[in-house]
């Protein structure tokens, strides 16, 4: 999931994508402690992906924004382009 995609989320969205983010990494580091991973390269992707959650979230908290309008005004601009 890029920035973009993650900046589109309302805050619920935001948090949900967050505690799921979470959980696929928990499950892929136990998963890699009983030598059960296959592909590696999950745990540094699913970090990334909770920093940029974190990020958006930050970035709302310093403006003051919620993501509902946030995500309503991103699709309203997707549906004029296409």
């Amino acid at each position: 999931m890029d920035i973009d995609k993650v900046r589109a989320l309302s805050d619920t969205e935001l948090e949900d994508a967050l505690r799921d983010a979470r959980q696929d990494l928990w499950q892929a580091r136990f998963a890699l402690s009983t030598r059960q991973l296959k592909d590696y390269s999950t745990i540094p992707a699913t970090r990334r992906r909770i920093a940029r959650i974190l990020t958006v979230r930050r970035e709302r908290a310093e403006r003051g924004e919620s993501g509902q309008g946030r995500a309503l005004a991103a699709s309203r601009g997707s549906a004029r382009e296409g």
